[in-house]
């Protein structure tokens, strides 16, 4: 059996940054077929294209995968 995970909040932050899935999928250089299944968890996510987008998005990627509530990234150390 193989167990699909959803990430809502990779389209929650899309909607809410005015992008369309074709936006979202030329920011990572994908398809916007490929990005689509990312989306509804229909294929895995690579991590570069997580942080990518926690990056453009400026939140954490606990928040960005729903692991937290927190959007803010973590600091730790060093300049800000």
């Amino acid at each position: 059996m193989v167990i699909r995970m959803k990430y809502p909040r990779l389209r929650q932050m899309r909607i809410e940054n005015h992008m369309t899935q074709k936006d979202v999928a030329e920011q990572l250089a994908c398809s916007q077929n490929c990005y689509s299944k990312y989306e509804r968890g229909e294929r895995e996510m690579p991590l570069r294209y997580w942080v990518q987008l926690a990056g453009y998005y400026r939140v954490s990627l606990d928040y960005l995968a729903g692991r937290t509530d927190k959007k803010e990234p973590h600091h730790f150390g060093g300049r800000r």
